[in-house]
This record gives structure tokens, sequence and C-alpha cells, in this order.
């Protein structure tokens, strides 16, 4: 929704060629990547949904020959402990996640005992992290 969102406001009309899903893992990105070059073999930059999925763009994108980031940027999602030690260190976006458990747990007590949490949206907040992969 961000992805789309974010075009719409550029005033950008949405490629589905341009997407491929993955379950968040390593393999799933490797997976992705080479789908994406597959069908785009001049992309210049993959935003991938978990910094999982980015190493394994990275990976991909290694054994196709691709340098990152001279030739494709990579950016990732989490600040995983793993994404400052790639090679190159990977740029990605912090997400909060002691908060994150934190608004969990508060909203699982809260039904444990026996209340309605206020289950709106609850944004919190992230940032990016700049290093060498975008």
């Amino acid at each position: 929704a961000g992805y789309l969102d974010g075009l719409a406001e550029a005033g950008l009309t949405a490629d589905d060629s341009l997407v491929e899903p993955g379950d968040f893992s390593l393999d799933a990105g490797t997976a992705a990547a080479t789908a994406l070059l597959a069908r785009h073999p001049d992309l210049d930059a993959i935003v991938a949904a978990s910094d999982a999925m980015a190493i394994g763009a990275m990976r991909s994108l290694r054994a196709a020959g691709r340098r990152v980031p001279e030739d494709v940027a990579v950016v990732g999602f989490e600040d995983s402990p793993s994404a400052a030690h790639t090679d190159p260190p990977l740029t990605t976006v912090h997400q909060p996640v002691e908060s994150m458990g934190r608004e969990m747990v508060r909203m699982l007590l809260t039904r444990i005992a026996g209340g309605t949490p206020d289950e709106s949206l609850v944004i919190l907040p992230t940032h990016l992290v700049v290093r060498d992969s975008g």
C-alpha cells in the first residue's frame, strides 16, 4: 500500500512487473531478484520488504554480475543485526521492534483482562539507516 500511495503522490502509475512477492526470507529475496532481473535486466534499485530478502537480492545480483550499489541500489526493511555486516553494508529502514513488542503485549494484556484494546492503527516511528548498499 505504501508503494502504491507513493506512486500516486508522485503522479506515477503502478507497474506490476516491478513487484515480486516473497515470504521475507533470504531464499525468497534471491528468487524475487532473479525474477525481477529476468523481466527488467536494466533495473537500478530494489527495495525489499525485509533485510533477509534484501540480502538474498544482493546474492542474486552478485551472481548475475551486477554490483551493489554501483549498478543496483538495494534497501531493506527492519535494521536487523546482520544488515550492518553484509558486503556492502545494507541500507535499511529501522523498525522499532521493541516498541512493536510492547504495543502487542499491551493489547494482549488488555484482552486477557477482559477489556477491549484500542485496535485502531498504531503507527510507530521508523527512520532510514544509510549504509553502503543504497
